[in-house]
């Protein structure tokens, strides 16, 4: 918890709290399933709370957006951008009952009343959205025939709506088809920790 105020100082009382909740309930839960893996729960708000924040460091979603994170897993992205932002709308979905549960158990334990979570394909899913969260579920050319249909076309961001992506590496070859639209930040600009060192958050308008 520390290294989360230490980069978002202006936390609510309440934002804390619900960000304290987090281990104890994903300790709880992965007794029970392994939704993470057991080595990364030594560094669970480094690996997942944090890294997930490091889209709300490219952009503040304004009340009432509409954002979608396809393929959840344990929650993550979305759970800690719902608690960052308690004005915006998250959908958070997944093709895994068994994550879903989770997630779903997690939204009602935080009362997070701006989260829902459903298992759905996102190719199955039906409304829109100003913008799309992952992290890393797959190449970023897979990825975006998912959701390309459920960007919405009303903008009131200063980031165009589309995608914003989680993932690390060497990423020239998987971007190479979206060079000419695609902007990527380096997590380790905002972050000290060794772990960012080549993590990445790519956004693509849509």
């Amino acid at each position: 918890m520390d290294k989360i105020v230490k980069y978002f100082p202006d936390l609510t009382e309440r934002q804390r709290e619900q960000l304290a909740a987090l281990l104890p309930l994903y300790e709880e839960w992965n007794a029970q399933i392994n939704v993470i893996s057991r080595k990364d729960m030594d560094h669970f708000y480094e690996h997942h709370v944090l890294h997930s924040l490091a889209i709300a460091k490219a952009v503040r979603f304004k009340p009432m957006a509409e954002v979608l994170d396809v393929g959840t897993g344990g929650g993550f992205p979305g759970v800690p951008l719902a608690i960052m932002f308690p004005d915006a709308r998250f959908t958070l979905i997944d093709s895994i009952g068994k994550k879903i549960k989770v997630v779903s158990d997690v939204i009602d334990r935080l009362a997070l009343a701006n989260t829902k979570a459903l298992q759905i394909r996102a190719e199955q899913l039906d409304g829109e959205f100003d913008f799309v969260v992952s992290r890393a579920v797959t190449t970023l050319p897979e990825f975006v025939p998912w959701v390309k249909g459920k960007i919405s076309k009303t903008q009131y961001h200063t980031l165009h709506n589309g995608i914003l992506y989680l993932k690390g590496g060497d990423l020239d070859a998987e971007l190479a088809p979206f060079r000419k639209k695609v902007r990527t930040w380096n997590i380790s600009d905002w972050f000290d920790e060794e772990y960012f060192e080549t993590k990445k958050v790519i956004y693509l308008p849509l």
